[in-house]
């Protein structure tokens, strides 16, 4: 007998026989179990005959039991499903406590969930999350494999600094309370397993610029560390990145591939991943009518995606955005936390929405940007005071990736690190390229982990991974 998972089963006929596996959500009445093996949001229910089954047996029957059933599939005869098992043969798998399980069938806060990571996909919420995570990953590849990109798995460990924030985890096998010195007394590095200072990458883009300048189209899509002792519901320590990288496409090209990528993941999921969709879109909702009325979403779940999916995203310069923001009522009337005075301004996460929501009422792509807020890789205006970069900036979240047209002229690129104290000694591979067949390249860096919140609704990055790694925090 072919065992077939719930998803399976709720599409199909009633057949004579059937074997599933999973865990209880919840028996009641002696009678009647719910069963959920992760495959669907939605549980079937299976109809115990407790009159002719063992006590000893109804009795193990507890919330989060593994059990196997066999039985027939037959129309329900009750409301809120089309089919339903009549057991025949019931096996307990694994007992549950009932006095000690942490995850029963009643409303648990998000922090409890978070110090029981381990079981929160027992839960609706967390099951359709950690769902849609996975169709996500999925449309990512697919996105890319179906446009000839080369998937390149980037250093995890590495001698540079990508960003050049220095907020890096070291990688060491020196002695901690007795390292080498050298002369001068400070750590004597040579000594160390790989000869140098190490740290776990912050990004694989400028290993990624390598490959592009020779394969001509790749991305990396792995773990990322930023050692930024920053504990808020935005930030991890370890997190994964989305980062293509293309030969010969300059800025606009840049800008078409992020928007063509981004409406094609997020319909993937409205397509593939509907009923968690749905239930994420309902919870939001319901939360929603907690709130005072200021602070509702103006768009539910599903029309912040559709959103998306549904406008071109409006191209506007920094500068025409610091005009727009300078004018607007919020910044006027001082609505604004971090008001807009002058151009070169650090636009915050306010800001961006309010160009998203109330200006343009679409996504919004922000290029050309001041060269001294951006980094150093970025290829520079001839007006030598901005650089072609391009944030896309989405509804209820601000920015959610960032790219740039990269400097391929040697001499620049060299003038640059000298003012940022970026030594060439390091990156003496990242410049060759600069000297050997450079061309104009592009790419763009989406963290991962900001494209399930926004596809989820989720408001803390910390529960849109499966263990988050935050300050003071590396618990299972």
């Amino acid at each position: 007998m072919k065992t077939l998972n719930i998803s399976q089963l709720l599409k199909s006929q009633p057949l004579e026989h059937v074997e599933i596996k999973g865990w209880v959500r919840t028996f009641r009445a002696n009678r009647f179990i719910a069963l959920n093996d992760g495959s669907s949001l939605h549980n079937i229910q299976c109809v115990v005959d407790f009159e002719n089954t063992d006590e000893s047996i109804l009795k193990r029957i507890t919330t989060g039991a593994a059990v196997s059933i066999t039985g027939e599939l037959i129309e329900s005869q009750g409301k809120g499903q089309n089919v339903e098992i009549n057991v025949k043969k019931l096996e307990i798998l694994g007992d549950s406590d009932p006095e000690t399980y942490p995850i029963q069938p009643k409303k648990h806060s998000f922090e409890f969930l978070r110090e029981n990571a381990h079981l929160r996909t027992r839960t609706n919420t967390f099951s359709a999350v950690m769902r849609l995570r996975s169709s996500l990953s999925f449309a990512v590849h697919k996105y890319f494999n179906d446009n000839g990109f080369n998937y390149m798995h980037t250093p995890i460990i590495t001698g540079s600094d990508a960003e050049g924030a220095g907020e890096m985890f070291r990688v060491s096998t020196l002695d901690q309370k007795n390292p080498p010195l050298t002369e001068s007394g400070e750590v004597d590095h040579s000594k160390n397993f790989f000869g140098k200072d190490t740290n776990l990458t912050v990004s694989g883009q400028l290993e990624a610029e390598t490959y592009a300048m020779s394969l001509g189209k790749v991305y990396t899509f792995g773990p990322t560390f930023r050692a930024e002792n920053s504990n808020t519901s935005r930030h991890l320590s370890e997190f994964w990145m989305i980062e293509p990288e293309v030969a010969f496409m300059d800025l606009a090209g840049n800008m078409d591939l992020a928007e063509d990528f981004m409406k094609s993941v997020i319909n993937y999921v409205l397509e593939h991943n509907k009923d968690d969709i749905e239930f994420l879109n309902n919870r939001l909702l319901d939360e929603d009518k907690t709130k005072p009325q200021a602070e509702r979403n103006e768009l539910s779940l599903i029309e912040k995606l559709n959103f998306v999916v549904e406008n071109n995203f409006k191209r506007v310069s920094y500068t025409e955005a610091i005009d727009i923001l300078r004018n607007s009522k919020p910044n006027k009337k001082k609505k604004f936390n971090y008001l807009i005075e002058e151009w070169g301004a650090d636009l915050q996460s306010e800001h961006e929405r309010f160009l998203v929501e109330k200006h343009f009422k679409c996504p919004v792509i922000l290029f050309d940007y001041p060269a001294n807020i951006k980094a150093f890789y970025m290829r520079l205006n001839e007006d030598g005071k901005t650089v072609r970069a391009m944030d896309i900036l989405f509804p209820g979240i601000g920015e959610i990736v960032g790219g740039s047209q990269r400097e391929e002229r040697l001499d620049v690129l060299k003038e640059k690190m000298a003012v940022l104290d970026i030594s060439e000694e390091e990156l003496w591979w990242y410049l060759d390229l600069r000297k050997y067949g450079t061309a104009v390249h592009s790419g763009f860096g989406l963290g991962f982990e900001r494209l399930v919140m926004f596809v989820t609704g989720m408001t803390n990055i910390r529960d849109v991974i499966p263990y988050p790694r935050t300050p003071q925090n590396a618990e299972f």
